[in-house]
Order: C-alpha cells, then sequence, then structure tokens
C-alpha cells in the first residue's frame, strides 16, 4: 500500500507544483494518518464531495478546486470547519492542483479537451505569470461553428453551454482555457484564432469578443473542469495500482 507522502510527492513532481503562482495553495491541503488504500477525485471540495468519497472509502481526495485560497483558513469557521472536522474525523487526506491541473500537457483540463477534440499541432497557449495555462491548436478538417459546438456540448454534458458566433463560419484553430477564463478571450484574439473554448463568459469578455470577431464557447466552468482530476485518477492507478474512483454532480454551471 503506497504512502500519502510517495503519492503527494508523486502529483507534486508531475504536475509542477512548484513552477506556478496560483491563489491556491497546491499540493496536500490536509493530511491524513499516512496511507492512501482508495482514492476519489473531484472538481470541487465540497462537504457533499467529502461525504460521497468516504462512502466510497477513500482515504485521499483531490480536487481541482480545494479549501486553501490566499487567508481562506486564517480562522476554520463554519463551512471550513465542517469541511476540516469531518475530514479529521475520517482520516481523510485533502489534494488540490488549480492552476498546474489546467496548465499540464497530458493530464490538464485543457489538453484533455485538445485531445478529445483530436486537435493537432498542440501547444501552450494564454500566458499567466510566465505559465501557458491553455492549450491551442488545430482541427483535422475545419468544421461549421454549428458543428464544432455539437461536438462540445458532448464533451460536457450538463454545463451552461453558451455559443458566441463572431467569427468565421469555419473553424480550424481553437484556443482552450477551461473553468472562468472569461478575461483570455483578448489571447485568443491577439493569436488570430478561429474560436476560443472557456468554461464562463462575462459582459466584458462579450464586447470583446464581438469586436474582435471571435467565436466564442463557454461550455461550463464545472463541465470543462471534470477531465484533469478523472486524468489524475487514471495516472495514480497506473503508478500506485490504487483504486481511483471520480464523483461527477454535474453541476449545471
Amino acid at each position: 500500500m503506497p504512502t500519502l507522502k510517495q503519492i503527494t510527492a508523486a502529483l507534486d513532481e508531475a504536475l509542477r507544483l512548484a513552477d506556478f503562482e496560483d491563489d491556491s495553495h497546491n499540493g496536500l491541503q490536509v493530511a491524513n494518518s499516512g496511507n492512501v488504500s482508495r482514492v476519489c477525485c473531484g472538481v470541487d471540495a465540497s462537504l457533499e464531495f467529502f461525504k460521497s468519497a468516504h462512502e466510497l472509502g477513500a482515504d485521499l481526495c483531490i480536487v481541482h478546486h480545494g479549501i486553501s485560497w490566499g487567508a481562506s483558513l486564517a480562522t476554520i469557521t463554519e463551512t471550513n470547519y465542517e469541511i476540516v472536522s469531518f475530514l479529521m474525523k475520517n482520516d481523510m487526506a485533502l489534494y488540490a492542483a488549480h492552476l498546474p491541473l489546467d496548465a499540464h500537457p497530458i493530464l490538464g483540463n485543457n489538453a484533455c479537451i485538445a485531445a478529445a477534440l483530436g486537435l493537432t499541432d498542440v501547444d501552450g497557449f494564454c500566458n499567466y505569470h510566465g505559465n501557458s495555462i491553455g492549450r491551442k491548436g488545430r482541427l483535422p478538417e475545419p468544421l461549421t461553428f454549428d458543428d464544432l459546438c455539437g461536438r462540445v456540448q458532448t464533451l460536457t454534458p450538463g454545463g451552461a453551454f453558451h455559443a458566441l458566433s463572431f467569427g468565421p463560419r469555419l473553424v480550424n484553430t481553437i484556443g482552450i482555457v477551461s473553468g472562468g477564463a472569461a478575461g483570455e478571450v483578448s489571447q485568443a484574439i491577439d493569436a488570430g484564432l478561429d474560436c476560443y473554448i472557456t468554461g464562463e463568459m462575462n459582459l466584458q469578455a462579450y464586447h470583446a469578443a464581438k469586436q474582435g470577431g471571435m467565436n466564442v464557447i463557454a461550455a461550463g466552468h464545472y463541465a470543462t473542469e471534470r477531465f484533469g482530476v478523472k486524468a489524475v485518477g487514471d495516472f495514480l492507478s497506473r503508478t500506485f495500482k490504487l483504486p481511483c474512483d471520480f464523483i461527477n454532480f454535474d453541476l449545471p454551471w
């Protein structure tokens, strides 16, 4: 049985945590007594998620959105108290990876979406504090924007889907930054891409996309960020021969 220390060391190295400037305190956020027999992965560190993981027998939980952001744990009260006390009572560890899991060229949310769309010539995209956190690439064959929307919607079921047809009718090149990355539409415009895929939009980004002639697909914050934690679970299952479950709530955001 692998130890928590062995697993977190492997994840820290694979995800290059030290390379990222992030509001999230990435890595191990809550420890357990030291051993791991089952892993559960999910997007958000919610009490609902932890209770579901406990029912499955998990002693390590891996999430994209953890509980430790900036000074968020300066006082452990209310929801944070409920979560921390539940984890400690049930000897469950919590590991979080935010920007490192967006950016990873294989395990990352954006790399997985690019692979699912069959993009070629895939490269880093969208600079944030010196790191490329997104991916960009080319479709094997051009698709109409409507057909591309259908493919993305199939990949992200349940998400709050919005499509802005402000660019070319035929799409060849795509940039992807999952989650709440509406503002990064400007980098897709600057890169001369045909379409930008993200999780959610806002009014300012809408106007930027329209003025910049950029097609945009916003397929849901939650829906576009299921990919990375699933991939991490597969990585741990291969590396440590551990049972790893993904818990999905199909949240409509």
